[in-house]
């Protein structure tokens, strides 16, 4: 990510998103623009901005993540980094590999998904 200093939040999965401060201060402005009206747009500012945590990485990498954010994602002793472009997202370890596991072996699911990436041309 290439910063000492990122904002971790919840998400709509049982992950936490981290993000370059770059990267989130561009987000709050997007979700500042959007309709207060608008219900999924005032969901989204409860879950991800209200929780949202400034930290400091320090010098090997490693940030301190708050117990509350931790109980979100139900981080246990293993867990990964899933690079996701402009943020990434932290899994505990089983559970990242039960959603990816479940989606490969699930052939309309997977179907589903393929429809969609091409009709956004990916």
């Amino acid at each position: 990510m290439g910063e000492a200093r990122v904002v971790i939040t919840t998400g709509l999965d049982p992950c936490l998103l981290a993000y370059p401060m770059k990267e989130w201060v561009a987000f709050e402005d997007k979700v500042a623009q959007a309709s207060q009206f608008d219900r999924s747009v005032k969901t989204l500012r409860r879950v991800m901005l209200s929780g949202a945590v400034e930290c400091d990485l320090d010098k090997l990498g490693r940030l301190l993540i708050p117990a509350t954010l931790r109980k979100h994602a139900g981080l246990k002793r293993e867990a990964l980094w899933a690079g996701m472009g402009t943020h990434v997202e932290l899994w505990d370890k089983a559970r990242f590999e039960a959603l990816t596991t479940g989606v490969l072996e699930d052939d309309d699911e997977r179907e589903a998904i393929e429809s969609r990436l091409a009709e956004l041309e990916l």
